[in-house]
């Protein structure tokens, strides 16, 4: 690559003090926008094969490019022409979508041998937690505006107040990077909800085990590095440093959190993770390492990497906070973890996990009042840091930790608000089998058809792959075209064509088990 241009490209993305809390939240706000229009359409209209995945990439894909690009300084009126046609769309009766089997007609608690669900040796009902669509909606949608947005970023027609900032301020592909690593937090719970004296489980293998899972994600980072130093791709040093970046935090934080199980046993979990963002900033304000992540010379491998090695504690506080939120969403209540803590504490030997079990009915109007609150307190914590302190990505401040964690708490409602509203769960009441008088009833949830969008499906299944495919791309394309000197309509033309190939190669590969 031309050094002149190298040079010229790095400045182009260099030095950005970003946009705002605001612009950035409505910016984001039409992708809530774009599922509330398809779920108004799925619900009410029915659509097959080609026609069905051409309207789900209408919907779902073009919006968060246009938000990021077209309509960039207008978010808000690209929600408007989103919400318009759904209003038009509540005008049509919704699909009938079954109905559930009377009380009398329900067996199917008892097994053919004669056994009740509570007599199942609790390993079964442990084998799976209830499917979350919204959950899987929200990871795709930030995996698809994290792709669009690593391309739209070389060119003119996104906005620089939109890229990755210098040091200090907001932007919405600091966005990202945070919520990447919210989302693998709220993941990450699934194994401690299923079981929770995965806790104390013996460290070391579990160790070997979770390092062993981060080993795609370490030779990624590995191979970005050869990649970039290679071709003397242009790079912005003060992200994470000369040789550190993204794959490679990711792939620390959990092993970092395996190390934190002990902890995570006996206190609660959004408290363990802003514990860990109070102390790192306090390292950074009072410990000195704001100055040396500032000031201190890239003189040796561990000074050329302080960005991505000072910052690892806030992401890690980033990571706990999923964490935490994943244990209120993924089980049937929010209180279900929390519940399960409280027993086993009581003592371990005496635990019985069938007690609870993770594939009831969701109390979505409970999770739905919890994360209002938490969203509520994070929003204004936030607001309280921020008037004191800058957000800095570059230092995972607590001031970008409390925003990352207000963000993600609130849009993941708002994922779940829309599943509520146009897939409402219904239930029925059956007898409970292991009651001999036949008298006690159970509450069953029956019929509720919510899914997340094929497409979408698709896209969080296979997404390490596509986050690969796009890196690929991008570095492609960035080596045979100086993309900083193209005019915005090559760039309409190009970003589409990339979300377009990346997107259908995800809806024709066959989804792997899970």
């Amino acid at each position: 690559m031309n050094s002149e241009y190298k040079a010229s490209k790095e400045a182009f993305v260099s030095g950005m003090t970003g946009s705002t809390v605001f612009h950035v939240n409505m910016i984001s706000s039409v992708a809530l926008s774009s599922i509330a229009l398809h779920s108004a359409l799925r619900s009410r209209v029915r659509a097959f094969g080609l026609t069905y995945f051409l309207a789900e990439f209408m919907i779902l894909v073009l919006p968060p490019l246009l938000s990021m690009t077209s309509f960039a300084e207008a978010p808000g009126a690209l929600s408007l022409l989103l919400l318009a046609p759904m209003l038009v769309l509540l005008l049509l009766p919704p699909l009938e979508r079954g109905t559930p089997l009377p009380a009398e007609s329900r067996d199917e608690l008892a097994s053919s041998d004669g056994r009740s669900r509570a007599e199942t040796p609790s390993k079964h009902l442990f084998q799976s937690l209830r499917p979350l669509p919204a959950l899987t909606t929200y990871r795709a949608h930030m995996m698809l505006m994290t792709i669009l947005s690593i391309l739209a970023v070389d060119f003119p027609v996104f906005p620089r107040a939109l890229a990755k900032c210098e040091t200090y301020g907001v932007s919405l592909m600091d966005l990202g990077v945070g919520s990447f690593v919210f989302s693998q937090g709220v993941v990450s719970a699934i194994p401690i909800i299923k079981d929770i004296s995965y806790l104390q489980a013996p460290t070391i293998p579990k160790l070997k085990l979770v390092s062993r899972r981060m080993i795609p994600i370490i030779a990624l980072g590995i191979i970005r590095v050869v990649f970039v130093k290679g071709t003397e791709y242009p790079e912005h040093v003060t992200e994470y440093g000369v040789h550190w970046n993204f794959f490679l935090t990711l792939a620390l934080l959990p092993i970092i959190e395996v190390i934190l199980h002990p902890v995570i046993l006996h206190i609660p979990v959004a408290l363990l993770g802003l514990w860990i963002g109070v102390m790192h900033q306090f390292a950074l304000s009072s410990g000195g390492l704001k100055d040396v992540l500032l000031n201190a010379p890239r003189s040796n491998i561990i000074f050329a990497n302080k960005e991505g090695l000072l910052s690892i504690l806030g992401y890690v506080s980033i990571h706990i906070m999923g964490l935490s939120l994943g244990t209120i969403i993924l089980p049937p209540s929010p209180s279900f973890f929390r519940k399960q803590q409280q027993l086993f504490l009581d003592g371990p030997s005496s635990y019985q996990p069938n007690k609870l079990d993770p594939s009831a009915p969701r109390q979505n109007a409970k999770i739905v009042i919890e994360l209002l609150s938490y969203s509520v307190v994070w929003w204004m914590l936030s607001a309280f840091t921020q008037l004191g302190m800058d957000v800095s990505r570059r230092m995972a401040n607590i001031s970008y930790v409390l925003w990352i964690t207000a963000y993600n708490t609130s849009f993941i409602l708002g994922y779940i608000l829309l599943d509520m509203v146009f897939f409402p769960s219904r239930t029925s009441k059956i007898r409970d089998p292991t009651d001999p008088s036949g008298k006690r009833l159970l509450i069953e949830e029956k019929g509720s058809q919510s899914s997340a969008p094929a497409l979408l499906e698709a896209i969080n299944k296979n997404s390490f792959i596509l986050f690969l495919l796009a890196n690929v791309t991008t570095g492609l394309i960035n080596l045979n075209i100086q993309t900083m000197f193209k005019e915005a309509d090559m760039e309409d033309l190009m970003s589409p064509n990339f979300s377009y190939q990346s997107n259908y190669y995800q809806w024709t590969a066959p989804l792997p088990d899970t």
